[in-house]
């Protein structure tokens, strides 16, 4: 799944939800001693480090959602595949890959594209059901079914979850329309609000969280959009999709699902209905720099490749394989993949693509979750670590998300850690970046984290093409800004202090200039 962070108001009796205090545009690219912000000093390292250099154009392959690539900061930095078409025109493997030009898509066809599907775990319920049916009355085949047992207790307790959590937001937003009707204001201030008299609880706790969460917005419309509606169709579609078990997409796709190991499917369309995570992260990577539009990307000579695998739900293992062979066979040098999943029934075959793209000299950067765990005690995949036990990926960088000040606060709470499992943390809250439509927009998340750092091997890649990609990751992790202040994580909701190095290996934050300038002496 997208692992972008929803970001949604804190309503202590619907949920709970992560709102960055800072909104302040490329901030990731800024210099804390210069800037008090905690950036990763990319501005400086262009500015004394590498203004008389000539890099070489490096292609970075974003596995995603698909990205906009008629967006106006975007469309020239997009890799342009040069190969004529090919085969004889029957569906054979010579065949393959027709007609595409900025990348692939793996979950789309002639037929169209997928954009909703489900979590694993549905997929998974779904299939083991026709084997077990009902618990009450099993087969004499019980194999499997203690897993399948547990799996059922988590599906239904997240379906559950996201009924109740969807019908108390909607709830929220009708006790909020009708005070809008008695305002006779469908946009009021927080003056407004505050002029409101009511003596209902349920009005009253509307008007206090609204109240407090209004000047972080440009108008109460802003924010009812931003919050409200994004939280009523994020759990809508956990209803009606994710967590369906009637809903399944894959017949658009019309590959042979059951055969894992089938690479010639799928469509050129690399933009297909939502784009919007892929957008925002191609932006954060390599958006056109000092062009005086949008944002400034990261690299400044990269070719941006789209591999569309990531629908709104959680990807597929045999796409997610075929996305990484493609862009290694295209020439990808770094891979960006901001999705995870806590299930991967097709490992194996991940794995042999993420040791196929390493065989090629590729860097895989991975984003390692929104959940607030601990990965030493938890499960995300996909990981580094080989399902056959016999070693782990070499050229791979586990990604947290850091927030812009250098306190207690610097660890985004939403973020995944290990004190093993992460190497580095990297900006990712309140980013801005490039949104579908020319637009632009502030997201959360390690799915922002993980392009910053991917941007980062980017441009060591470009300006010295030379080093191979374990010698790139060497350098990112070895010239991290140490966090040696205690930083706050949450278990169970509670806060606790602990040191940086006990959420990552490293115990820092990526930098920029400190990574050009140790890639000089190598």
């Amino acid at each position: 799944m997208n692992i972008c962070k929803k970001t949604v108001i804190i309503i202590t009796f619907l949920f709970s939800g992560f709102i960055a205090n800072a909104q302040v545009p490329n901030w990731q690219n800024m210099d804390l001693q210069k800037d008090s912000i905690f950036g990763i000093s990319v501005e400086k390292a262009y500015s004394e480090l590498l203004k008389d250099k000539k890099a070489k154009p490096v292609v970075v392959a974003i596995i995603d959602s698909g990205i906009d690539t008629a967006h106006e900061d975007l469309k020239n930095t997009l890799w342009v595949n040069a190969k004529e078409k090919r085969g004889n025109g029957k569906d054979d493997d010579k065949n393959h890959y027709i007609d595409d030009i900025n990348g692939w898509s793996f979950i789309g066809s002639s037929k169209g594209n997928v954009n909703y599907d489900n979590l694993e775990l549905t997929r998974l319920i779904r299939q083991q059901q026709a084997k077990f049916g009902s618990l009450t009355s099993v087969s004499k085949d019980t194999a499997g079914l203690y897993q399948y047992k547990q799996m059922r207790i988590k599906y239904d307790q997240q379906l559950l979850e996201a009924q109740q959590t969807l019908k108390g937001i909607a709830r929220f937003v009708e006790i909020m329309d009708t005070m809008l009707v008695h305002m006779g204001n469908s946009n009021p201030t927080a003056a407004d609000l505050e002029a409101y008299a009511t003596t209902d609880p349920a009005e009253l706790q509307v008007k206090q969280v609204v109240g407090q969460q209004l000047s972080r917005y440009p108008d109460f419309k802003t924010f009812k959009d931003k919050e409200l509606n994004e939280a009523v169709d994020h759990f809508k579609e956990q209803v009606d999709y994710q967590l369906n078990l009637e809903f399944d997409p894959r017949s658009i796709v019309g590959d042979n699902y059951s055969n894992p190991e089938e690479h010639y499917y799928g469509s050129s369309d690399v933009t297909g209905p939502g784009a919007d995570h892929g957008t925002h992260v191609a932006g954060i990577i390599g958006a056109a720099r000092n062009n005086n539009i949008g944002i400034n990307g990261i690299a400044d000579d990269v070719l941006l490749m789209s591999v569309r695998a990531v629908p709104n739900g959680d990807e597929r293992d045999k796409d997610i394989a075929n996305a990484i062979r493609y862009a290694a066979d295209n020439g990808a040098k770094v891979i960006n993949m901001s999705f995870g999943k806590p299930y991967s029934p097709n490992k194996k075959v991940v794995d042999e693509a993420v040791q196929y793209a390493m065989s090629k000299d590729v860097l895989l950067i991975h984003a390692a979750g929104n959940d607030g765990q601990n990965l030493d005690s938890a499960i995300f995949y996909p990981n580094r670590e080989y399902l056959d036990g016999k070693g782990i990926a070499n050229a791979w960088i586990e990604v947290g998300a850091s927030g812009p000040d250098d306190d207690e606060t610097l660890v985004a709470p939403f973020s995944n850690y290990s004190k093993t499992g992460v190497d580095v943390f990297a900006p990712g809250v309140a980013i801005y970046s490039s949104t579908p439509g020319s637009q632009y927009d502030y997201h959360d998340g390690t799915s922002m984290a993980a392009p910053v750092v991917t941007g980062l091997a980017a441009l060591i890649r470009s300006y010295y093409p030379k080093l191979n990609a374990v010698q790139v990751k060497d350098i990112i992790l070895k010239s991290v800004t140490k966090v040696t202040h205690p930083v706050t994580i949450y278990l169970q909701g509670e806060p606790k202090q602990v040191q940086m190095t006990d959420v990552c290996n490293t115990g820092g934050v990526v930098n920029a200039y400190n990574a050009i300038k140790l890639a000089a002496s190598y």
